[in-house]
């Protein structure tokens, strides 16, 4: 009869191969995302010098492999930094894109709905008081005058300038 062998319960455990590549792949695509950055906002990031020059590099690669390898090699760089606050950075950063972009869309549609539909101007003046309706009207009768006569859409960007204005988020 064999013995089974005796595990210390405060002994590591170490992770397994799949989650160790995993994290290095996880490790990577934070890499990836920091090459793609625009480098003003790199240097916002105290991130070791090799690592800004690695980055840096990868840049204008231009070859699928060369441009793979210069990930792997930044991903085993990035093993040495504490990722957890550049992942949440960058994930801010990309939840406020988010937003400005959901709120262009709600503008988009307010001012084409205020263009098409004359009913709109009255639900946009309920929702939003403060807006100067009497400069609203003749932004909308402008743009409507200029899509009319093929003009250039002068009063169409004014109107969207305008509501930029009036709408929060």
């Amino acid at each position: 009869m064999q013995k089974e062998p005796e595990y210390d319960e405060t002994e590591a455990i170490e992770p397994s191969k799949t989650q160790r590549k995993k994290d290095m792949h996880a490790l990577q695509e934070i890499g990836e995302q920091l090459v793609e950055l625009d480098p003003k906002k790199l240097t916002e990031f105290d991130l070791p010098e090799i690592l800004v020059d690695a980055i840096k590099l990868a840049r204008p690669m231009q070859k699928h492999g060369a441009r793979r390898r210069q990930l792997q090699y930044i991903g085993r760089l990035m093993r040495e930094v504490d990722a957890s606050p550049i992942q949440e950075k960058l994930d801010s950063w990309q939840q406020n894109s988010k937003q400005q972009t959901a709120r262009l869309h709600q503008l988009e549609r307010w001012r084409e709905r205020l263009l098409s539909d004359e009913h709109a101007l009255t639900e946009f003046a309920k929702q939003y008081p403060q807006a100067d309706l009497q400069r609203l009207r003749l932004l909308i009768r402008n743009a409507q005058k200029e899509k009319a006569a093929e003009k250039p859409p002068k009063s169409f960007r004014l109107l969207f300038q305008e509501l930029q204005g009036i709408v929060e988020v």
